[in-house]
């Protein structure tokens, strides 16, 4: 696959870039994008940019949830347990 010219704002290596900077391009990208202003290649490009950052944010968040622990107090101890999505109340 050719790569194409990158502008300043575009970050060579999305999967090298943190979450919160890629979320902002991200964001910038859909105001690009719901402008109107660019031509069908330019959009086509930045369009697909945006595709490979929100699949790496996404790659991000399941790497951070499958971090994250729940501390669970049972009998005067703590106990790690995995995070579950529906956990309200963490002593629960």
């Amino acid at each position: 696959m050719p790569r194409r010219a990158r502008t300043p704002e575009t970050p060579a290596e999305p999967e090298a870039a943190p979450f919160e900077a890629s979320l902002a391009r991200l964001e910038a990208i859909v105001g690009e994008l719901e402008s109107g202003e660019l031509e069908l290649e330019a959009s086509l490009s930045v369009f697909e940019e945006g595709v490979a950052l929100s699949r790496r944010c996404a790659e991000q968040l399941g790497e951070a949830r499958q971090r994250i622990a729940v501390l669970v107090e049972k009998n005067g101890e703590l106990f790690e347990r995995p995070f579950e999505g529906d956990d309200a109340e963490a002593g629960d």
